[in-house]
């Protein structure tokens, strides 16, 4: 059983010190819990559309489906269609997290959830439409050209080695959690 009494009492004293910040009148204070405030409110907007959204992708798609196209027998083709589905993810990685587990708890190979978890985290449309009109749209198509590659291979380098090794992604689920 893991101790969480360091981590509550940390989480507790950084919500005092912030709040007592803001209730001081402090400058930091008040933009740290502006800060808060305005996270919160978009996690409450994003998180429910987006985790209803992964309910009905665990009901709708088809185990045998995400095995024939991101699965075991599959080829560089996985990796493309992962990249494809990271670049449509709304939420960032809050979303892209829950979605990788269900895609490789219904067969898509390491390498291929590497790849999406990754590709979430650099090829999303808003944050590219955003990078390009700030830092212009040759930056983009270079970067894109430089961390793709170097994505996909070492998410299969990474798949590769841990399936030889017979490493296994324990289940969340089946566990039974204690505080």
């Amino acid at each position: 059983m893991r101790n969480y009494m360091p981590l509550l009492l940390s989480t507790a004293g950084a919500i005092i010190v912030t709040l007592v910040s803001f209730l001081a009148g402090n400058e930091s204070g008040h933009r740290v819990f502006t800060g808060i405030i305005t996270f919160a409110e978009q996690m409450a907007v994003l998180l429910p559309s987006a985790f209803i959204l992964i309910g009905l992708f665990e009901v709708w798609v088809k185990k045998e489906t995400v095995g024939r196209y991101l699965g075991i027998r599959t080829g560089f083709t996985a990796y493309l269609l992962a990249i494809a589905l990271a670049g449509t993810t709304i939420g960032g990685l809050y979303v892209a997290f829950p979605l990788a587990c269900s895609l490789h708890k219904k067969g898509a190979k390491l390498g291929v959830v590497f790849t999406y978890i990754s590709a979430a985290g650099i090829c999303r449309i808003p944050m590219t439409i955003f990078e390009a009109s700030f830092l212009g749209m040759k930056f983009t198509v270079i970067r894109f050209a430089v961390s793709l590659p170097l994505v996909v291979v070492t998410s299969w380098f990474m798949g590769n080695m841990l399936q030889k090794r017979g490493y296994e992604l324990e289940s969340p689920s089946l566990k039974k959690v204690t505080v």
